[in-house]
């Protein structure tokens, strides 16, 4: 681990520069390969492509082939999802919070990479524990909905509430889509106060900076 951002622990291409700030690391410190493209998070499914935007684009994932655009999103308890072709070419990054997660943010980012989805690695970052996070019946419905498998990321609560799993729902999504290799998760944003952001614990927080990008030939 460098001593200001997580690099991402996965076997990805070396030309690949991934991972996520610490609590207190501006982007600015770490040696990107080339601009960061900020997004306009929404908690939505919207996937765009990486470039020199004139303003953010509200969108939830950004794609990028081009060593100049360095994919980015922000958070602070939702999971960020970078991902990466084997050969590569191709990088993603997606903000899946539970609403974009349950829509379907990581299927459109797979889609929008325009690579065969067997060959695309993902790394999570840092995000809420599942023993940290409590939502009510309707996130459960929400995922269950869509796949009855979500049940088994799901556990009872003592207050008749559901302690949900985004890095389980995270990882169903990607397998579900094609992506088998996937790495990363374990983190707690809420728990581990001295490294991470967390919006449940300090609505005020700052955000964490999680990115992926292509270092030039």
């Amino acid at each position: 681990m460098a001593s200001n951002w997580i690099r991402a622990d996965w076997p990805a291409p070396e030309n690949i520069v991934a991972g996520t700030t610490l609590r207190g690391t501006e982007i600015a410190a770490v040696a990107l390969p080339g601009l960061p493209c900020w997004l306009k998070q929404v908690h939505g499914t919207a996937v765009v492509t990486a470039g020199p935007f004139e303003s953010p684009p509200d969108a939830d994932g950004s794609v990028s082939g081009n060593a100049e655009h360095v994919c980015v999103v922000r958070s602070a308890d939702c999971l960020p999802v970078l991902l990466c072709s084997a050969d590569g070419t191709r990088v993603a990054a997606a903000h899946a919070g539970w609403r974009g997660l349950a829509a379907g943010v990581i299927e459109n980012t797979v889609m929008k990479m325009a690579v065969d989805p067997a060959d695309i690695l993902a790394w999570f970052g840092p995000a809420i524990s599942q023993l940290s996070f409590e939502v009510g019946g309707e996130v459960r419905e929400a995922f269950r909905a869509h796949d009855k498998e979500a049940t088994s990321c799901f556990v009872g609560n003592a207050s008749g509430r559901w302690q949900a799993d985004l890095y389980c729902l995270a990882r169903q999504r990607l397998t579900a889509a094609g992506v088998g290799q996937v790495y990363g998760g374990g983190f707690c944003t809420f728990r581990d106060e001295h490294r991470f952001h967390s919006y449940r614990r300090d609505p005020d927080c700052g955000r964490l900076v999680s990115f992926i990008g292509l270092k030039s030939p």
